[in-house]
């Protein structure tokens, strides 16, 4: 089945803006969540991200999401949490080329780093049907029709809620943020605090922030780098430009919510452009020609911690990438999926205009580092709340 057909069959069942199934027995609309102070630190530059009316910031409300994400207990059979796949150390990352979901089924695409999840208008590789974190924390904790992740299912859902209304201290913190539900602790609740605590999740304070501040000068080599990561010989902010460093940014200001996909000629299996046929991006879900191999931007910030790279992993080092772009596409010269991609006809045309010799990609890597964020990647706000 489609997925992206099956994912909307599940939120029409969920409900998402008017939830129907709450996996217990009190189908009521959720109360808006009590008024408590939240405050927007955002770093310099950074916009105002777009809130869900029916699902506000609060400070009890990502506290309590950063606990459901940390908490192995909303895995179907208990083994893994929603950190298990998205590190703090690593940006957010797993450090693999695909994730290892609760029952040992290895996913299709790369885990994504949460890093200002909030500021993109589309969620996930190549599906822009998931449009809010709350459309998006469904598909970890229910889809399994391409692979298991937090597996729960109409088998273990009453056990998995079992978990948490018996803990004293779930009980209360989800009586505080959603009060005046018989019962609060449901999956409609559960989803819409992890979603609060990933829009929480705010990185923006790299040694570039901090030389843009004029708290910092960048090397010599550095700055080069940052000259051509900007210019029209590089071409990289054609698709890595803005805060986020990502061609897919939204906020409060955002008028046109642009959602564009590439194909960056990755892959060309039968010279005509296909890709891989369990991983064609955007056509599984727009079933368009063009949108074969189309995946989305993702942002460049942190990106020294997040390898391997692309939506499948399949490119292990910065090094390799930026001799990927210098190549305007990859050549693979054996095996399932091989064909030269430097030649795929549905490839962006940016990618053939960069150009980049040895000493450009060497400062363009320098650069890049300079857009980790050291004080996130350790923030115990961000951080795990048990201390495992």
């Amino acid at each position: 089945m489609n997925r992206s057909i099956w994912i909307g069959g599940l939120v029409a069942i969920l409900g998402v803006g008017g939830w129907l199934w709450q996996g217990g027995r009190d189908a009521v609309p959720p109360a808006p969540a009590p008024a408590s102070a939240w405050t927007w630190q955002l770093p310099a530059g950074f916009p105002e991200p777009v809130v869900p009316a029916d699902n506000p910031m609060t400070e009890a409300g990502f506290q309590l999401g950063r606990r459901l994400f940390y908490d192995k207990r909303l895995s179907g059979n208990g083994t893994q949490a929603c950190a298990s796949c998205h590190m703090q150390r690593l940006a957010f990352t797993d450090g693999r080329a695909l994730p290892i979901g609760s029952t040992g089924e290895v996913g299709t695409r790369s885990a994504m780093s949460i890093a200002n999840v909030a500021y993109y208008p589309t969620l996930t590789w190549a599906n822009p049907s998931q449009i809010t974190l709350e459309i998006q924390a469904v598909v970890p904790m229910f889809v399994d029709n391409l692979a298991v992740e937090l597996g729960i299912n109409d088998e273990n859902k009453a056990d998995v809620l079992a978990r948490f209304r018996a803990d004293e201290d779930y009980r209360r913190r989800f009586a505080a943020v959603f009060p005046g539900q018989t019962e609060p602790i449901n999956f409609e609740n559960i989803v819409r605090a992890i979603a609060t605590f990933e829009r929480g999740v705010i990185s923006g304070n790299s040694r570039y922030d901090q030389a843009r501040a004029g708290k910092l000068s960048l090397s010599e080599r550095e700055e080069r780098g940052r000259a051509l990561f900007f210019s029209d010989k590089a071409r990289c902010s054609e698709c890595h430009g803005g805060y986020n460093f990502s061609d897919q940014t939204y906020d409060v200001t955002t008028r046109d919510v642009p959602r564009p996909f590439h194909n960056t000629g990755l892959y060309n299996v039968d010279g005509k452009g296909a890709y891989p046929d369990d991983n064609p991006g955007l056509i599984g879900v727009l079933p368009r020609p063009e949108n074969m191999g189309r995946f989305r931007t993702v942002s460049l910030r942190n990106i020294a911690l997040t390898a391997p790279y692309m939506h499948d992993g399949s490119i292990a080092s910065l090094e390799a990438v930026l001799d990927f772009y210098a190549s305007h596409g990859r050549n693979v010269t054996h095996g399932a999926w091989k064909g030269d991609g430097r030649r795929n006809p549905l490839k962006d045309p940016i990618i053939d205009k960069i150009r980049l010799d040895a000493r450009d990609k060497a400062d363009l890597i320098a650069f890049l580092k300079t857009l980790t964020d050291e004080s996130f990647i350790a923030d115990p706000r961000y951080g795990d709340p048990f201390g495992d």
